[in-house]
């Protein structure tokens, strides 16, 4: 259920209406719009009927959602919401693009890559601390230390850190070191996680499954908003398929399904997406061409002895060519690249 406030409704209106709410026993959910305040109604009511809030002063109806997902779909916030990751908007006109190794394995090697999307143009940096990786004896990440390397990079380059939690303990450490908290695609339905990342403080990159559909990726973003986060960005990684050309197939027609159901941003990652370098560039202009917000890529500057994917890693002068290409496609729908941290200050 959802309640639309009048435009003019004053905060104590609002108060007044979350409070009622509130005690009988539902969530309530506050969502500020460009033109007007909605609050969602999550859990189970029983008997009890919150559509009596109707006839509250400042409110201008209440809406049944029928879908599963209420948090994240347009009937709850009609506008794009824009998601603030250490600074660097994500959604809206922007376009973000966001570089870094697969995985940390150095402080010279993070710094090194580091350098290569701040002169490339690049808005954030991701990196792997933790690497959940199908075979037990391949490289796992550095952990902690690695969040460390990413948080020492992120004071030199002034480059905001998207990472991936792996488990409950692994994300409270993310939360305290980086800027955004990513939840792999191996981890999209881990609903216990979903929760733990909707009590943390940090916006949540949210990668679709493997073999996801559109609807189960829109309701593990509901579980993250329904615990109180509502700084949620989806992303689009390949889902997998009988094509052999290819590691995972990238379904960009997903992005402008999700932008006419849900106000939240999505990204794209072609080099998850594509597993190769050569194909990392062309699906990127694609992705922005479609609508996406940005897009995730992997970057190394020596790919040949990366620990992790160094095959989709392209090189930091590719990087900086991506960069340039997915701006010009920006400027042709009407969009802009976002500036960098430093420049936007």
């Amino acid at each position: 259920m959802l309640v639309v406030m009048e435009a003019g409704a004053r905060p104590e209106q609002i108060d007044a209406v979350v409070r009622h709410i509130e005690k009988m026993g539902l969530k309530a959910h506050t969502i500020p719009g460009a033109s007007r305040t909605a609050i969602g109604i999550t859990g189970s009511s029983g008997t009890k009927d919150p559509g009596i809030v109707e006839n509250f002063p400042g409110v201008k109806e209440v809406i049944q959602v029928s879908h599963s997902y209420k948090l994240v779909s347009r009937e709850a916030k009609p506008d794009d919401t824009i998601v603030s990751v250490g600074g660097v908007d994500v959604g809206g006109k922007g376009v973000v693009v966001v570089g870094g190794p697969c995985a940390v394995e150095t402080l010279d090697q993070t710094r090194t890559i580091a350098e290569g999307i701040r002169r490339g143009g690049g808005q954030l940096f991701r990196g792997g601390a933790y690497k959940p990786r199908t075979s037990p004896y391949s490289f796992q990440g550095l952990g902690e230390k690695g969040l460390e390397i990413l948080a020492k990079v992120r004071e030199e380059f002034d480059l905001p850190i998207v990472t991936e939690a792996i488990d409950e303990e692994s994300l409270r450490l993310v939360d305290q070191y980086a800027d955004c908290i990513q939840i792999g695609a191996r981890n999209m339905q881990n609903y216990s996680l979903l929760k733990v990342a909707g009590r943390a403080r940090k916006p949540v990159l949210l990668k679709r499954g493997m073999s996801a559909t559109l609807e189960e990726l829109l309701l593990s973003g509901e579980y993250i908003m329904s615990e109180g986060n509502y700084n949620v960005i989806f992303c689009e990684r390949g889902v997998r398929t009988f094509a052999d050309h290819t590691r995972n197939t990238v379904d960009l027609s997903v992005v402008p399904a999700i932008k006419r159901i849900s106000h939240l941003p999505i990204l794209v990652d072609p080099s998850h997406g594509t597993g190769k370098r050569n194909k990392v560039v062309p699906m990127s202009r694609a992705a922005i061409a479609v609508g996406a917000d940005g897009v995730l890529v992997e970057v190394h500057h020596k790919p040949e002895e990366a620990l992790s994917d160094g095959p989709q890693a392209i090189l930091p002068e590719t990087f900086a060519q991506l960069v340039t290409q997915v701006g010009a496609i920006a400027e042709v729908l009407d969009r802009t690249l976002q500036p960098a941290l430093a420049t936007a200050r």
